[in-house]
């Protein structure tokens, strides 16, 4: 009798019942065209419903990239410009993303009834919780500007076992004072609210100068069919409570954190608005955002083989420096002499980086 072998065959991706490999190409390909361009979802919370949108298939132990914008934007308005920078594409292949619309700030929303009580900003970092847990996340990788920032914060201090790093863009992590608060009403009375933030987005010389960026802001947050519901938005933002942070005090982000601010602005007023949502050139803001937060990741132990591209050698030795963890050092410096902020730490084990651009 003939000597029997046994073969074993392995198909990568088998077919269904009666599909031709034609037809699977054509399915695989359709589901990735839905992947790029992503997958919104809402889910009911404790403070009514929020919208999410999902990119890209989520990695193993790797956590998700979750983004929350500012004021008078939604999601695409706020991030689109820079996660479709060419540069970026390295990392968004290795992580997938969730970018969240505040309640109300989503493409088609419809306004809220008057009276509507809108949830505070601590509210709005209550409802993270329920997103991680409709797509069954356990960590993420938070990147907030403005509001978005100060959400992302508030939810890293009360849930800091799910945040594994944070990138801050012009947060501003203190209550009104009774200054602000008057100045805040005086304005009030001779600004509209679209105005009002567009001057939260934008420095007065950036205003003044009234360039096609600004004007096309201010063409979108004045004839936004949602303004009421922008304004509730920016309302809950002015009347934020103080996080509380203090150097080497109690109340600390136990996560590694990149604080991006401005380079020629007092902290409280840094504003890099010009450059991020602008089209910055291939040394400009977004290039060097997006250098700092490759090797930002880099000290959290991801995406190893990232190569530098944009910066300079002299920059990118300084920010290699200062994205390590070192056990001796709380916090580091990288890409700029500017000022200390001195409103915000994050305490062993995690570590700070300061981008300045």
């Amino acid at each position: 009798m003939a000597e029997l072998q046994e073969v074993q065959i392995t198909e990568e991706k088998p077919l269904l019942p009666g599909q031709t490999p034609e037809a699977a190409k054509e399915a695989e390909l359709a589901a990735r065209i839905l992947l790029d361009q992503g997958q919104t979802h809402s889910v009911e919370t404790p403070y009514g419903s929020v919208t999410f949108t999902v990119y890209g298939t989520p990695k193993p132990k790797r956590p998700a990239i979750l983004t929350y914008h500012d004021v008078g934007l939604n999601y695409k308005s706020c991030f689109q410009p820079l996660f479709q920078f060419g540069d970026m594409q390295e990392i968004i292949q290795n992580f997938v993303r969730v970018h969240v619309d505040a309640p109300g700030m989503e493409e088609g929303a419809a306004v809220f009834p008057l009276g509507y009580q809108y949830p505070s900003l601590d509210q709005l970092a209550d409802m993270i919780p329920c997103i991680l847990q409709y797509l069954n996340f356990s960590t993420i990788i938070g990147v907030g500007v403005g509001a978005g920032a100060y959400i992302l914060s508030r939810y890293a201090l009360n849930h800091p076992d799910t945040v594994e790093g944070l990138v801050l863009i012009n947060i501003d992590p203190n209550a009104k004072g009774w200054m602000d608060w008057a100045a805040h009403k005086l304005t009030g009375l001779t600004s509209s609210i679209s105005e009002m933030i567009l001057g939260h987005l934008f420095s007065q010389e950036e205003l003044s100068g009234n360039s096609e960026l600004i004007q096309k802001y201010r063409n979108i947050i004045t004839h936004a069919p949602n303004l009421d519901n922008i304004e509730l938005y920016w309302n809950s933002y002015n009347n934020r409570r103080d996080l509380n942070f203090e150097r080497g005090g109690d109340i600390t982000l136990k996560c590694p954190v990149m604080l991006v601010v401005g380079d020629q602005a007092p902290h409280e007023d840094a504003v890099v608005s010009r450059e991020f949502w602008g089209e910055g050139g291939e040394l400009g803001f977004k290039g060097k955002l997006t250098e700092a937060f490759k090797y930002f990741l880099q000290g959290m132990g991801y995406m190893a083989s990232s190569c530098m591209t944009r910066l300079s050698r002299s920059r990118t030795a300084s920010l290699t420096s200062a994205a390590s963890i070192d056990g001796n050092r709380s916090r580091s410096r990288t890409l700029s002499q500017s000022s200390e902020s001195g409103t915000l730490s994050s305490g062993p084990p995690g570590h700070t980086m300061e981008v300045s651009c």
